[in-house]
């Protein structure tokens, strides 16, 4: 079917490391054959050219962190027909959501020289939890074959075709044998979704999560596993709070065995 005008595709970014931005520019020739279907209409990350929206897709790098970036998300929903979020920042608060389980006020006092000068909202969110998402991508950064594949679909008026499915699977696509069962390595691979090839346990070391949670994941059942390898309650804490601490099959886990007295 051929369009009228190309679509508009506009990038933005909130708090977050730019790490998922790059990850487009990094598509190289994948990202060639996309941006000949399209108009980049904003990515300050790769051009300074600006079209005025509205928008066909907007892909959003980044967590809400201050009043200003929630007024702002508002606005870019409001002229984009659909809005994905990458990255884990996007879908799950990102690395910086670590803070919502402490006293910000705190922790300001403790990095800064001067604290009056920050302001900043007590917790880092997902833009779900803001407006609403045609689609979450998730990763750390996103996997740039899936990025690829999302934007391909909702240019072209489908559903995207991305695994749902954990990283064991992925061991097991690459041969790869599993460093829990066979060496006791606590890893976060069956509860998280597939996206890095496996890429941790192919180096003999256990996935830290950084595609956050697959979906149904059992992560009662792994937390378990783990003491009977001789995990204690604060390593399973900190195993849950990494790149999606706040992602909410994470976040629940770890709030499960924060507290000194919980009994395994």
């Amino acid at each position: 079917m051929q369009r009228d005008h190309k679509p508009k595709l506009a990038v933005w970014k909130f708090a977050s490391c730019d790490g998922c931005q790059l990850s487009i520019l990094d598509c190289e020739d994948e990202l060639l054959a996309v941006a000949g279907e399209v108009d980049i209409a904003y990515f300050p990350e790769a051009t300074r050219a600006v079209a005025r929206g509205p928008y066909d897709v907007s892909l959003v790098e980044g967590s809400i962190t201050t009043e200003h970036d929630a007024e702002r998300i508002h606005q870019i929903r409001k002229q984009s027909k659909f809005l994905v979020t990458i990255g884990a920042c996007a879908t799950s608060g990102g690395i910086q959501a670590l803070r919502n389980f402490r006293d910000v006020d705190q922790l300001v006092k403790a990095v800064y020289a001067t604290p009056g000068y920050i302001d900043t909202l007590d917790k880092s969110t997902p833009i779900a939890d803001h407006v609403f998402v045609d689609f979450q991508l998730r990763g750390c950064p996103v996997n740039k074959y899936q990025l690829v594949e999302v934007l391909s679909a909702y240019l072209n008026g489908r559903k995207p075709n991305t695994p749902s499915y954990s990283v064991c699977v992925e061991c097991k696509q690459r041969g790869t044998t599993c460093v829990m069962v066979a060496q006791g390595t606590p890893c976060m691979g069956p509860v998280t979704h597939a996206g890095c090839n496996a890429l941790c346990p192919a180096y003999n070391r256990g996935c830290f999560g950084c595609f956050g949670p697959m979906e149904t994941p059992n992560t009662a059942a792994l937390s378990a596993w783990w003491q009977k390898l001789g995990m204690n309650a604060p390593d399973i804490v900190r195993a849950f709070r990494t790149f999606n601490a706040y992602a909410d099959a994470f976040r629940k886990e770890s709030e499960v065995y924060e507290h000194p007295h919980h009994q395994g």
